[in-house]
């Protein structure tokens, strides 16, 4: 390194922005993604032994993916290079391969590779890098926003971990806002700024798991907030609002208030007024509420409560669910309205959710009964000498592909857990099982 590189470092280091010089250089420092990486799991154990295989890291903006690979690069005895896979090609790989070669061959050092946003190479230069990772070459880490199974080569998944980092809980945003605020070296501590506890809450709530988001608001906050008569920077909720452009909504992720929202959504789509359920879904997505969470409350609503008076309604639901996953914010608030206006208007019928738990009851109490012999398994040897299958009526032989005959085990004859209604495409349902006689009102 000559003294250009060398002052260059060091204004970087000054001027970067909070997040970056902020990222932690060991995993003690690490904040979040305790699942992966708590004392005793397999990546903890890996970084510590230094005995890293290929991985992939996997989740939302802000979780942590980079500052793992740093943690990574500040550890490993072997030689860490980076790549950005939006500016990279195959040239710059080349490169990074040959060095590896010659790190090997004369001194003996692994390579490790780490890709940034790997899911921006297309197949071909995913490609180049297999034999070198088959033959470890490189060990790679590869970094992606998108989810690895559609958007990483197989092959290369093959021969990797896959780890999924989670969105950071909003304690865990809160102990990053504390360290920002009160380190002097890397962090804003010499600026003498205070965040008040209201203003701590709504940032650690409003950047949705989003590291970089909440410690990008706070530097914003402190560098443009003019000190008070006490002379210090108060970080206040209307300042902490501006910064990260958002307004304070009154819904606290883990307390009653939550749980009163969720529930008026869900009881507002059952009860088909589609304009109540909508204001409860935007309440929540302007809160920074999590896409999933909401898009399974939907797929658990157009089951429970639509069923089959509107079958569609579940494959709706769910769509809207996968769509979410690919798309995210903001883009994902109109899946999910769509999801949200079909559920609420479509007619209505808990038979199913009724049906199941009714069978459920029964085999909790009684115990599980015997399969009709017709019923039983009939492709093995020997199972014709032990009576299995034996009087089978296979339904489409039999004229409109029905034909009457024992299904329920015989102890259990005449029992009824579905009881279809007369909403929707139900209607149809209860009219033909009714025409097989199979129906019988209760």
């Amino acid at each position: 390194m000559d003294l250009f590189d060398y002052m260059r470092n060091q204004t970087q280091k000054k001027e970067s922005p909070l997040a970056k010089r902020l990222r932690p250089s060991c995993l003690e420092e690490v904040v979040g993604q305790q699942h992966i990486i708590g004392k005793g799991k397999l990546l903890y154990r890996a970084i510590k032994a230094d005995k890293l295989s290929s991985i992939v890291f996997y989740g939302p903006p802000g979780t942590g993916k980079t500052t793992l690979a740093k943690v990574i690069a500040n550890t490993t005895s072997a030689l860490f290079t980076q790549i950005n896979a939006t500016a990279a090609g195959k040239k710059d790989m080349e490169q990074v391969i040959a060095q590896a070669k010659e790190s090997s061959g004369m001194y003996g050092k692994k390579t490790i590779l780490f890709i940034d946003e790997i899911h921006r190479f297309n197949k071909g230069q995913q490609d180049y890098l297999l034999p070198y990772v088959e033959d470890g070459t490189i060990t790679l880490i590869g970094a992606t926003t998108e989810n690895p199974y559609f958007e990483v080569n197989g092959a290369l998944l093959s021969r990797s971990v896959i780890f999924e980092l989670k969105p950071l809980l909003a304690a865990d945003i809160k102990v990053l806002l504390e360290r920002a605020a009160a380190d002097e070296e890397k962090g804003m501590g010499a600026y003498g700024a205070v965040i008040e506890e209201e203003a701590m809450d709504f940032l650690a709530d409003a950047a949705g798991g989003d590291a970089r988001a909440a410690l990008n608001a706070i530097e914003l906050g402190i560098l443009t907030t003019e000190r008070s008569g006490d002379g210090k920077i108060h970080i206040t909720l209307p300042v902490a609002e501006e910064c990260i452009q958002k307004r304070a909504v009154k819904y606290d992720k883990s307390g009653d208030n939550h749980y009163d929202v969720v529930s008026a959504f869900i009881k507002s789509m059952r009860g088909s007024d589609p304009d109540a359920a909508v204001y409860y879904l935007a309440r929540m997505l302007v809160a920074g509420e999590d896409i999933r969470f909401i898009a399974r409350r939907i797929m658990i609503c157009a089951s429970e409560d639509v069923g089959m008076a509107d079958p569609n309604a579940l494959s709706v639901a769910v769509a809207a669910s996968l769509a979410v996953e690919r798309v995210g914010m903001p883009e994902a608030r109109i899946m999910l309205a769509q999801a949200v206006t079909y559920v609420a208007t479509a007619p209505k019928s808990n038979a199913s959710y009724l049906a199941v738990n009714r069978a459920m009851d029964l085999v909790k109490n009684t115990g599980a009964a015997s399969v009709p012999a017709h019923l039983m398994d009939a492709s093995y040897r020997s199972a014709d000498k032990l009576g299995r299958g034996i009087g089978y009526q296979y339904a489409h032989d039999f004229p409109g592909h029905y034909v009457d005959q024992q299904y329920l085990p015989q102890e259990l004859a005449g029992e009824q857990f579905y009881q279809p209604t007369e909403n929707g495409y139900e209607k149809q349902v209860r009219s033909y099982l009714g025409s097989l006689g199979q129906y019988k009102k209760q």
